[in-house]
């Protein structure tokens, strides 16, 4: 072995000593502060996230749980039998009508339209709509109406079945008041509210100023309206959260 050699060796030997004394210690330093450290839950977290876009909007806390449609089996507009699994994959609006309704309906399903024309490129969003009058509103009632409105989304179905099952939808599935009363207009009255369904079936909607869920949208002003004895629209918002729940 050359001289020449050895000196390399024992140039680079030199080197790596002080390496150690100077940046060792240093490196020890830091770890020990915390400062180089491998954040584990932040890894993980990236992982499960990985291309996924999670929006803002809450979920609908029930006895602990977040709170999801109920099971629903009704009849359409087209006969057919359609279920919540259904609407599973899609994000939807969920109302409660009635086609003789001669006050808040109309206004409730021209905003529906309005939702509905927004969203026509979308082959996952829909719209669930459940008679309060199924004595009435019977499936050829229902095909007539959704004519009449307009209605090219074919995820969109008026739905009528047993009064019974339609009113526990509404009253606890969903706790949007429906009921009848034969002094209102049209002998029933009913919330004029939307429910936001995600794809997976659950009840969503964006937070108020204190942070908690608004739960439900107004659905009787339209964005033109914009704002009615003191209520201020919410389709805009509503179609916001729509687009949000669409790219989850």
């Amino acid at each position: 072995m050359s001289k020449k050699t050895n000196y390399s060796y024992i140039g680079i030997a030199f080197i790596m000593l002080v390496f150690g004394i100077i940046f060792i210690p240093k490196i020890i330093d830091r770890m020990s502060k915390g400062d180089v450290t491998r954040d584990e839950s932040r890894s993980e977290e990236v992982s499960v996230n990985a291309g996924k876009k999670a929006s803002d909007l809450a979920y609908i806390p029930l006895s602990g749980e977040n709170r999801k449609v109920p099971p629903f089996s009704f009849t359409d507009q087209h006969g057919n039998t359609i279920t919540n699994e259904d609407y599973l994959g899609k994000v939807y609006v969920v109302e409660f009508f009635f086609t003789t309704c001669p006050t808040i309906c109309p206004r409730m399903n021209r905003n529906l339209v309005d939702i509905q024309d927004e969203f026509k490129a979308f082959e996952n969003f829909g719209i669930a709509s459940f008679t309060i009058n199924p004595d009435y509103d019977t499936q050829d009632v229902l095909k007539a109406y959704a004519e009449k409105y307009g209605v090219i989304n074919p995820n969109w179905h008026f739905m009528t079945g047993k009064e019974e099952d339609i009113y526990n939808l509404a009253n606890i599935g969903f706790n949007i008041y429906a009921g009848k009363n034969a002094e209102a207009e049209g002998g029933f009255e009913h919330s004029g509210n939307f429910a936001l369904i995600d794809k997976e079936g659950y009840i969503r909607s964006r937070k108020d100023a204190h942070g908690n869920p608004m739960i439900y949208y107004i659905g009787v002003i339209s964005e033109a309206e914009g704002e009615e004895d003191g209520q201020k629209e919410q389709i805009s918002i509503l179609k916001e959260d729509i687009a949000k729940l669409l790219k989850e």
